[in-house]
């Protein structure tokens, strides 16, 4: 059994860095809509094509521009820290049980 334990405390691991860089780039596109960067620039197109298809889908769900400013990367970072602690803990808590 110590195998799965294993097995389900690497998942976690993996998952947690995913959930951790994935919330990073989140951080980066948004302080990159501050100024006006190219959009030909393959850092900026990266972090846009990374990040636009979770933000627009909760854009389309839920209209969070309150004037000049976007809460929708703020409300996607919070789901990113929710689902590291939902998840991740929970797969840790499960590999000690069956370890």
């Amino acid at each position: 059994m110590f195998v799965m334990a294993n097995f389900l405390k690497a998942i976690a691991t993996v998952f947690d860095m995913v959930l951790t860089v994935y919330m990073w780039i989140l951080i980066a596109r948004s302080l990159i809509s501050w100024v006006n960067p190219d959009p030909y620039n393959p850092i900026v197109r990266f972090l846009y094509n990374v990040t636009d298809p979770v933000i627009y889908r909760l854009r389309r769900v839920l209209p969070l521009n309150f004037g000049a400013f976007d809460f929708a990367p703020m409300i996607v970072i919070l789901a990113v820290i929710f689902l590291r602690i939902l998840i991740v803990d929970s797969l840790l808590q499960l590999a000690m049980r069956i370890g």
